[in-house]
């Protein structure tokens, strides 16, 4: 039954989900980053890195435009099967692009593209509870899913802006009730972005799911960010959760170690990374 991990010579199993649920029941904290290409994903595999996101973000750090909108269904199967090809140990999570799950078949048929053609274990989509139907649909499928709460990158000129979302109390109030409509729903993970610590917490005592941060706070479940964010290599405005952990670092692969170490030891997300 050890097979597939004897030829993976590998001393401990891939991530699953069931690891990532238990890390949560366990309290021990979930480390994550994106990836685009082979190279960088074995560096962030190497590092001990649990979960590997193909993000849509692909679109701004890679193609160079001012939104994820215009990255398309072909650019995350090619992006994520490259990745996939350097991931060993990390659970390998692809984002689902913008108007590519608008119904219950076309979300279908994406997701087994980004998982047949792609490799990916897992397909990511933003929305809250308007989106309850096309995860059950994925999930009947038995599709695994993590769901997008808070900001929502492919919602930005709909949103007015990479705004903190939550700090409205009725729509922190719903933002919690999305997550646990959500999770009923089938999702296996909940990613929540740019919200106040407060409702980070509040997101991740209501669920059962494990809850990723990107600029959720301190007691979230695990962090992620953009690894070119990690790097120092964004263009333009940096978000305030960011820390970038280039400086001091002997090299690219140290970097990428100084963040799992410090996810892991809580010392980020530090006060300086948070709202309120």
């Amino acid at each position: 039954m050890y097979t597939q991990l004897e030829q993976r010579g590998m001393a401990e199993p891939p991530v699953n989900i069931s690891t990532l649920v238990r890390m949560k029941s366990e309290r021990a904290p979930i480390v994550c980053l994106t990836a685009y290409d082979a190279s960088f994903a074995l560096l962030v595999d190497q590092a001990g890195a649990d979960l590997v996101l193909v993000g849509d973000s692909l679109g701004m750090v890679i193609q160079g435009h001012d939104t994820t909108v215009p990255v398309t269904v072909d650019d995350m199967v090619y992006h994520t099967r490259v990745v996939a090809r350097g991931v060993r140990r990390a659970f390998l999570v692809a984002d689902m692009p913008f108007m590519s799950y608008s119904t219950e078949a076309q979300a279908l048929d994406n997701a087994v593209r980004l998982m047949q053609e792609g490799g990916a274990m897992m397909v990511k989509l933003e929305g809250g509870a308007g989106q309850v139907r096309i995860v059950e649909h994925l999930a009947r499928h038995d599709i695994p899913v993590c769901a997008h709460i808070g900001l929502k990158p492919q919602s930005v000129h709909k949103i007015g802006g990479f705004k903190v979302q939550g700090r409205n109390k009725e729509r922190a109030r719903q933002m919690v009730d999305d997550a646990v409509a959500l999770e009923a729903a089938g999702a296996d993970i909940v990613l929540l972005e740019c919200v106040p610590n407060e409702l980070g917490q509040a997101v991740t005592a209501a669920v059962d799911v494990p809850v990723i941060g990107i600029g959720a706070g301190p007691d979230v479940d695990g962090q992620i960010l953009v690894l070119y964010d990690i790097l120092g290599i964004t263009r333009g405005r940096v978000p305030r959760f960011v820390e970038n952990f280039m400086p001091g670092a002997e090299s690219v692969p140290d970097a990428i170690e100084r963040y799992v170490r410090a996810v892991r030891e809580r010392t980020y997300p530090a006060p300086e990374h948070c709202f309120s």
